[in-house]
């Protein structure tokens, strides 16, 4: 028996560079994994990968940018599951590099809708799950940069921001209860495949996926069950 044995635990964005190691780890501490991605191939790869039991496994495609989906899909886990014992929230995208003055506001549209819209649609679809579990967690990964915000970062810094708030904001109303909402934060995410295309790179400042993986397992235990409303730092010196 783990902390995590039996728990049901959500990942949006499962496919991505972060997720299927944060499934592998969970998974491996007992929990019953519920993977959702846009694209139903890559969320059956993810399972695929992870070869849990039909039991223990549960991927489809869904567009978190339609809040009725969210809401279909938390619907879903809760009849087939009878319950839902955390969310992580794992959607990312990236758009930058130009200055503020020139940057396109494109960007800003495209990361409003990644990084903010999926975090409001999720965290609503699953409110009522989360608050109903006596383990109810929400996860949100973000960037150093919401606090640390760049010239030619300045869409991406304050998307993030905004998605730190509303998962704070959501964290304050958990209060009194057995949910929890809380935010790991690193600059960047140092994954298996980097480190096989560059072997020679230090990459100093990167965080590997492993250690948030960790992270988050630590999270949705009950070794952190009065911690609510805090942003983890895990950013790595350089």
């Amino acid at each position: 028996m783990t902390d995590l044995d039996g728990r049901v635990i959500a990942i949006a964005g499962v496919s991505g560079g972060l997720g299927p190691v944060v499934a592998g780890a969970l998974a491996a501490e007992g929990a019953t994994i519920a993977g959702a991605d846009v694209s139903q191939e890559k969320a059956d790869e993810v399972g695929g990968q992870l070869g849990l039991s039909e039991e223990r496994w549960d991927g489809r495609a869904v567009d978190l940018l339609d809040e009725d989906a969210a809401r279909e899909w938390c619907a879903a886990l809760v009849e087939r599951f009878g319950r839902v014992d955390a969310l992580l929230h794992l959607v990312g995208g990236w758009r930058g590099g130009e200055p503020l003055a020139s940057a396109p506001l494109a960007d800003w549209d495209l990361l409003h809708n990644l990084l903010i819209r999926t975090v409001q649609h999720t965290s609503r679809a699953f409110h009522e799950a989360l608050l109903t579990s006596e383990h109810g967690r929400f996860v949100l990964v973000s960037s150093k940069q919401a606090q640390e915000p760049t010239d030619t970062n300045a869409a991406y810094a304050a998307a993030k921001a905004a998605a730190e708030a509303w998962t704070l904001a959501l964290a304050e109303g958990f209060e009194g209860t057995s949910a929890t909402a809380n935010v790991i934060v690193v600059d960047a995410i140092l994954t298996q495949r980097m480190r096989e295309e560059s072997p020679d790179e230090d990459f100093p400042t990167f965080t590997p996926a492993e250690d948030i993986a960790g992270a988050i397992a630590f999270l949705c235990s009950d070794r952190a069950k009065k911690m609510n409303g805090q942003r983890f730092a895990l950013t790595m010196r350089g």
